[in-house]
């Protein structure tokens, strides 16, 4: 963790997942504690998504653990100001300490927040009380099982290998690193799927795909700290907090380790929660879908320059291929980027279809088209192969200049 205030009246500081630890001090410690969560538990409840959540709490230590709501704010407008506390009356709290010291900006989406509610006000007490308790809703549809592989190479001619991939099922109790291929029930358990490649000199690429890689398992005492219904904005936020975590701890080891001044990564993840899928991003890496019904799309976007041109129509997919700055990213994990902003999104995925998640060394020896014929109607040597090393040595065939993963999943039904 690293510190953000020490006063006398409080110890502030940010996790390595971005989750805020928050220690009371000084005069009347336990009663300002007991309020700040007292009203945030009321502000959920009331459906406020610009305040922080309670995520747990330790009476005898008096510390409290809530969700990031973004950086303080340098300057706002008196009247922006006001509108954000007034706005915050409409959901029964008054703020009583309401000054630009607890604004801050949530990046995620574009949100101003408001924080620090030791001192605030429940407008109307009696109606705490008539407020139903949270309910989970009717989960959707669950898939009755999960098929996956998971390959990696070091391609022709590069010495190591800096690509990283992950298949993890986790619940309440334990969590599991799954095999490089399997089969089972998705049951009670979470899954995660990810993919990284890192960059850096020396064998810094290899360490900060790792870094990438292990630091995904922060999400288990995140998702289990969360209010019952576990709500779409609940886990974008786990996800995001994850990744500028990531980053931030990239960023600490760059500035430390005289070799790695470069060091970052790409990280490409797919999130199974209760019958539905999320999806995190960031880099050149990328996720796509196979519906079962045919065709394939890819979910993500490359940040790159090269990426946003191929979005925007100036670029088909030959032109981008072979364009000298393709694989010069905008966006990633550390690499001296200051501000990162992950791509999140919601999956629509029906039994039948399959997920795959890759690197760049995957794309650079495969177009699209050859992706998808080589997971749906593969033909030649290797069928028998599991999806993603099938895929993976098709790439490392066709070109094997760079590290090359995958890995597939399938979605039963």
């Amino acid at each position: 963790m690293h510190e953000a205030k020490d006063t006398a009246r409080a110890l502030v500081r940010i996790g390595y997942d971005g989750t805020v630890h928050k220690q009371f001090r000084a005069a009347n410690a336990q009663e300002r504690f007991d309020n700040e969560i007292r009203v945030l538990r009321y502000l959920e409840r009331r459906g406020c998504d610009f305040v922080p959540r309670v995520l747990s709490f330790d009476r005898e230590k008096l510390e409290l653990v809530t969700s990031n709501c973004g950086a303080r704010v340098d300057h706002i407008g008196d009247e922006k100001l006001q509108s954000l506390f007034t706005e915050l009356e409409s959901f029964g709290v008054r703020h009583d300490d309401p000054y630009m010291r607890n604004i801050t900006y949530r990046a995620s989406d574009g949100r101003f927040c408001i924080i620090d509610f030791e001192f605030a006000t429940i407008l109307e007490p009696d109606h705490e009380s008539s407020l139903p308790q949270q309910e989970a809703p009717t989960a959707p549809a669950r898939a009755a099982h999960l098929r996956w592989s998971g390959t990696t190479d070091r391609g022709k001619f590069r010495l190591n290998n800096e690509d990283t991939f992950l298949t993890l099922a986790f619940n309440r109790e334990d969590f599991v690193y799954l095999g490089r291929v399997g089969e089972c029930p998705t049951e009670d358990f979470d899954f995660v799927f990810a993919v990284s490649d890192g960059m850096g000199g020396e064998h810094s690429g290899e360490y900060a795909s790792r870094c990438a890689i292990d630091n995904i398992t922060s999400l288990l005492p995140r998702r289990y700290r969360m209010s019952a219904e576990h709500s779409c904005s609940a886990l974008y936020d786990c996800l995001y907090d994850l990744f500028q975590g990531i980053h931030w701890q990239l960023t600490m080891l760059s500035e430390s380790y005289g070799d790695g001044h470069s060091m970052g990564a790409t990280l490409s993840l797919v999130w199974y929660v209760g019958g539905t899928w999320y999806l995190a991003h960031i880099g050149d890496s990328r996720i796509y879908h196979l519906p079962k019904g045919g065709g394939m799309h890819q979910l993500t976007e490359d940040h790159t320059h090269v990426g946003w041109l191929r979005r925007a129509g100036k670029l088909n997919e030959r032109e981008a291929r072979n364009h000298p700055r393709r694989n010069v990213l905008s966006q990633s994990l550390g690499a001296g980027n200051l501000l990162i902003r992950p791509q999140l999104a919601k999956l629509d995925v029906a039994p039948g279809d399959r997920l795959l998640l890759c690197t760049d060394g995957v794309i650079d020896g495969l177009w699209d088209r050859a992706i998808a014929d080589w997971l749906i109607e593969p033909t030649g040597d290797g069928t028998e192969l599991p999806d993603a090393e099938r895929l993976v040595r098709a790439a490392v065939a066709e070109s094997g200049r760079d590290n090359a993963s995958a890995v597939v999943i399938e979605i039963g039904g």
